[in-house]
């Protein structure tokens, strides 16, 4: 008797692995400012073929010598970059182990690489870009210039670009108490991301065939 179908998430993405990140920083420069937190929410895929968030890994995360950090910033966010119980470690940390996760995550999926998702995707890539150039990190699993965007998805999903009117228009509990820190956010934006791919399938989008 047939098992049927084996859903495979190295088949639905060309072969990338779909990673939701949120980065809080200290201001709107890669180049400059600092980066303060660290998320990413994994994605796997279920045995009906859906996706589904699966783990959140985050870090605090220690302003490099010399970041630039605008009090503005901080008072959007709430984070208190130097506060002693914040636990913080290095961006070379951060982003080394992170990455080794993602790595081992794509071997496990069968990927070929990863792919960045967030909400407003240029941002945080072109952060995660600079901690890479600035810490000398040599395997990257992102691919370096594509990314799935949710606030374009969800504009043409639901009509909202912002994240907290995206994921009421979708059904998404969001607490804007808990907004703004990198975790809750990620794993928002990869709830949402999920109901939007999700939602495509339902109605007939395009799947990868099985003979």
């Amino acid at each position: 008797m047939s098992e049927g179908p084996q859903h495979r998430m190295c088949d639905r993405f060309r072969g990338f692995l779909p990673v939701v990140v949120d980065l809080e920083t200290g201001g709107f420069v890669a180049s400059t400012d600092a980066v303060l937190e660290l998320a990413a929410t994994i994605l796997r895929m279920d045995d009906d073929g859906l996706l589904r968030t699966h783990r959140t890994y985050d870090y605090h995360v220690t302003p490099f010598e010399g970041a630039n950090i605008e009090q503005s910033a901080l008072e959007f966010t709430g984070i208190d970059p130097y506060h002693p119980f914040r636990e913080a470690v290095s961006e070379h940390d951060a982003f080394t182990e992170l990455f080794r996760v993602i790595r081992k995550e794509i071997r496990d999926q069968g990927c070929t690489r990863a792919i960045i998702v967030a909400h407003n995707a240029h941002f945080d890539a072109g952060f995660i870009n600079a901690v890479v150039a600035r810490c000398q990190i040599k395997r990257n699993p992102f691919h370096p210039f594509s990314h799935f965007d949710t606030a374009t998805l969800s504009g043409l999903a639901y009509g909202q670009t912002v994240l907290a009117k995206a994921c009421a228009e979708a059904g998404i509990a969001f607490d804007n108490g808990e907004a703004h820190s990198a975790a809750y956010d990620a794993e928002r934006t990869a709830e949402l991301f999920c109901e939007i791919v999700n939602r495509w399938k339902e109605c007939g989008g395009w799947m990868p065939t099985f003979e």
